[in-house]
């Protein structure tokens, strides 16, 4: 019990300088930087998918954990496939007309 009333205060405190962290470097990038920055991002969260599957496997683990678990995996992979496609079009803007004719 001693261990959880120091370690709940110091894991708040890590979650609210990140939260003010992340806004003021995020409100520091220019405009043309936001998308492959996100696009970047998004890609991580393949680590999330990793997490979430190695907890929704445990065999110990409560009908709460797996719910959660399968959850995250599955707004984990949104995140994924939706951060490639955003990247995917990007990129399709900055090719050239005689690419993009060619390849039709």
């Amino acid at each position: 019990m001693e261990l959880y009333a120091t370690t709940v205060p110091l894991l708040f405190f890590v979650f609210v300088l990140a939260v003010l962290l992340g806004v003021e470097l995020i409100s520091k990038v220019p405009s043309q930087l936001h998308t492959p920055l996100m696009s970047g991002s998004n890609a991580i969260s393949g680590i999330t998918i990793v997490g979430a599957l190695i907890a929704a496997g445990r065999e110990d683990s409560g009908a709460v954990v797996t719910i959660l678990a399968t959850l995250a995996v599955t707004f984990a992979m949104i995140n994924v496939v939706g951060g490639y496609l955003v990247t995917d079009r990007m990129l399709e803007m900055f090719k050239s007309k005689d690419k993009k004719e060619e390849k039709q």
